[in-house]
């Protein structure tokens, strides 16, 4: 069965999710995984989609960008994917940053990550602004290390970013949910 990447992002209102997924239904598309949030006022979402064979792609992209018109979508995007792998990495850690804002902390931290091979599973952004304060910056990410990899080797890396980029690090294992 194809996978497709859907992609949406707009000024946030009502309606949105139902909209999208009633086109994905039409076209009997099922949701597997997706991630949804809003970003500065604008609304945002990724669903990967299992589609049936011999979905009619362009109809589904039309049907897909009448709906984007329809709500002011700023882009409504469509992409066959390749074929998944059977299970995603489990988060071993989270990883959360703070401090005043400025650029570059996203890329210490996360190039700091990918040195040791660390998958990063999760990641939220936050720019808090009050009035005659500087603006605050959060960065909050659920991780995987790989095998054999030493937890505290990664924490004490990220402390070094820290350090560098003057925000506060933490790092606290995870506990694994049971259903």
């Amino acid at each position: 069965m194809p996978h497709l990447a859907l992609t949406a992002i707009g000024r946030d209102r009502p309606g949105i999710v139902a909209a999208l997924s009633g086109v994905l239904l039409e076209h009997e598309l099922n949701v597997e995984d997706s991630q949804a949030t809003i970003l500065r006022g604008h609304f945002s979402i990724v669903l990967v989609v299992a589609a049936p064979e011999g979905v009619d792609r362009g109809r589904l992209r039309d049907d897909l960008a009448g709906v984007g018109r329809e709500l002011g979508l700023e882009a409504v995007a469509v992409q066959d994917v390749d074929e998944l792998p059977a299970a995603s990495p489990e988060p071993s850690h989270m990883v959360t940053i703070y401090g005043t804002d400025h650029p570059g902390i996203v890329h210490a931290a996360t190039s700091t990550l990918a040195a040791s091979r660390v998958d990063i599973t999760d990641l939220n952004t936050r720019l808090i602004e009050e009035e005659g304060e500087q603006p605050f910056y959060a960065l909050m990410m659920e991780v995987s290390l790989p095998s054999g990899a030493s937890a505290e080797r990664m924490e004490e890396a990220l402390r070094a970013v820290g350090e560098r980029e003057g925000v506060e690090v933490t790092v606290r294992e995870i506990e694994p949910d049971v259903l």
